[in-house]
């Protein structure tokens, strides 16, 4: 399978990312290192999915089309999403929920079209 290892590293990324959002519901203290772990996933995912559309290293080009194109840009803005969230929800826990829940739905809705388009490879 081609897009074998962007779906091993976005599945580790959704994985870390849910235990990482019920941190955050039990207000539990966030560890640094798995928010820079679920960063690196995700950087690292969408990288290799980028790559897959725009042709992989072995020559094999993956299917462009709407479903990998739309997956990969709502996944660079979750991925900008996450990344502003801490300094925007720095005010108050509200506002801090409010980016966190915009980050996770753009991952979610990302991550959900990933599969499907690679269901059609």
């Amino acid at each position: 399978m081609i897009a074998l290892p962007a779906l091993i590293l976005l599945g580790a990324t959704v994985a870390l990312g849910l235990y990482l959002g019920l941190q955050f519901l039990r207000k539990q203290p966030m560890r640094p290192g798995m928010i820079g772990l679920h960063f690196l996933l995700g950087a690292g995912g969408l990288e290799v999915m980028v790559m897959l559309l725009r042709g992989a290293p072995s020559g094999r080009l993956a299917v462009p089309g709407s479903l990998g194109n739309s997956a990969a840009a709502l996944l660079a803005m979750a991925l900008i999403a996450g990344v502003t969230a801490p300094m925007i929800g720095r005010r108050s826990r509200r506002t801090a929920a409010i980016a966190l829940a915009t980050h996770a739905s753009l991952a979610l809705g990302g991550f959900l079209l990933f599969l499907a388009w690679v269901v059609q490879l």
